[in-house]
C-alpha cells in the first residue's frame, strides 16, 4: 500500500510517499480502507517541529482525520461486521467521560501513526459510524475540528438556545462552531480579516460579523453588539494573541474554550480572568462519546462540513502548503482512495 511518512520535522517538505505492506487486523481490530483524510493546523506544527505534545518520528504516518470503510474484521470484534462507513477518533484511548491521562499518547498522526495511507488498522473502539448523508470527504473533516468545536460548546458548560457564541476566524474549528451553534438556536458573532470570508460565515448561520483588520479593538464591537453584556461562549483559536480580547468580550460567568495557538502575543495577565469572572478551559479535541453525540446532531440537522478544497493523494504536500497559506474557509481534504 502507499502511505506518506515522516522521519524528520524539517518543514512542509517533511512528508515522503512510501510503500508499506498492507496491514492485517488482529484480535479486536478492524482494517479500514481510507477514502479521505483532512488537515489541521496541528499538522503544520508537527511538520515544522513546533508541536508541543508527543510526536513519534519513526516513519510516522501523518494526519489525524480520516474516513473510510471497514473491509476486514479481526477475531473478537463486536462493534462492527464489515462494510461500515467510519471515521477514526482523534485520541484512540479517550472513549468517554473526563479526559484520560494518556490521551496525548494515543493521538493519531502524532504519538502514533495517522491516516494518510491507503489502509490502516484500528482497534474497534477507536472508530465511529459516519452520518448517512455525508460523503467520505465530508466525514474526514469531522474527527478533530468538529469534535473540538463540539467540546468547546458542550464539554464543560453546555450551550443553551438563545445564548451568544463568539467565533474567531474561518478555519475548520470556527466554521463548525458557527454551524453547531446556529443549529442549537444560539446567536453567533463571527470574526475574520476578510469581508468575503465573513459573508460565507453569514451564509452558514452567523448573525453578526466583525472584520478585525478594520476593527482591531473588536472586543469593543462585541460588547456593542451584545448591549454591553458580552458573550456566553468564545471558541478561542488564537491563543496568546487574541485571548485578552476574548476575555474582554465575555460576560461574567461566561466560558472560553481555548482550542488553538494561531496568534502570537504577550503573556496573559491573570488579573484579566479574575476581573472578568469567566472560565478559560483548554480543549483537547474530545472523546468518542462526544463524537457520537455530535454526529446525532449533524444527522438530525443535515449539517454539511465546509470543504474549501480537495486534493488528490499524490498532491498531499500541496494540500499542506495550501493550509499554510491561510486563505481557506473550512477544511482541506486529501482524497486517498482512487
Amino acid at each position: 500500500m502507499r502511505a506518506y511518512e515522516m522521519s524528520s520535522a524539517t518543514g512542509l517538505e517533511s512528508w515522503s510517499l512510501a510503500e508499506r505492506p498492507e496491514p492485517e487486523p488482529g484480535r479486536g481490530q478492524v482494517l479500514v480502507r481510507i477514502h479521505a483524510a483532512s488537515l489541521n493546523f496541528r499538522d503544520i506544527l508537527i511538520a515544522n517541529g513546533l508541536y508541543p505534545f508527543s510526536v513519534n518520528l519513526d516513519r510516522l504516518i501523518p494526519l489525524s482525520d480520516g474516513a473510510g470503510e471497514i473491509i476486514a474484521v479481526g477475531p473478537g470484534v463486536r462493534r462492527f461486521k464489515g462494510g461500515e462507513r467510519v471515521a477514526a477518533i482523534f485520541s484512540q484511548s479517550w472513549l468517554g467521560g473526563a479526559q484520560v491521562s494518556d490521551a496525548w499518547n494515543t493521538a493519531l498522526g502524532g504519538a502514533i501513526d495517522g491516516v494518510l495511507s491507503e489502509f490502516q488498522v484500528f482497534d474497534e473502539d477507536g472508530l465511529v459510524v459516519l452520518p448517512d448523508h455525508l460523503s467520505f470527504e465530508e466525514g474526514a473533516a469531522l474527527p478533530c475540528a468538529a469534535v473540538t468545536a463540539w467540546n468547546a460548546l458542550y464539554g464543560a458548560k453546555p450551550l443553551k438556545a438563545g445564548e451568544t457564541v463568539l467565533t474567531l476566524g474561518t478555519g475548520g474549528v470556527s466554521i463548525f462552531a458557527i454551524q453547531l451553534a446556529h443549529a442549537a438556536g444560539a446567536r453567533v458573532i463571527a470574526t475574520s480579516s476578510s469581508d468575503a470570508k465573513l459573508e460565507k460565515a453569514r451564509a452558514l448561520g452567523a448573525d453578526a460579523v466583525i472584520n478585525y483588520r478594520s476593527q482591531p479593538d473588536w472586543e469593543t464591537e462585541v460588547r456593542r453588539i451584545t448591549g454591553g453584556a458580552g458573550v456566553d461562549h468564545v471558541v478561542e483559536v488564537g491563543g496568546a494573541g487574541t485571548l485578552p480580547r476574548s476575555i474582554a468580550s465575555t460576560r461574567a460567568g461566561g466560558h472560553i474554550g481555548l482550542v488553538g495557538l494561531l496568534a502570537q502575543g504577550e503573556p496573559l495577565d491573570p488579573l484579566a480572568i479574575l476581573g472578568a469572572s469567566c472560565l478559560v478551559r483548554g480543549v483537547m479535541v474530545g472523546s468518542r462519546e462526544m463524537f457520537e453525540d455530535m454526529n446525532r446532531v449533524i444527522g438530525l440537522h443535515q449539517i454539511k462540513p465546509v470543504i474549501d478544497r480537495s486534493f488528490a493523494f499524490d498532491e498531499a504536500k500541496q494540500a499542506l502548503a495550501h493550509l499554510a497559506a491561510g486563505t481557506h474557509v473550512g477544511k482541506i481534504v486529501v482524497r486517498v482512495a482512487a
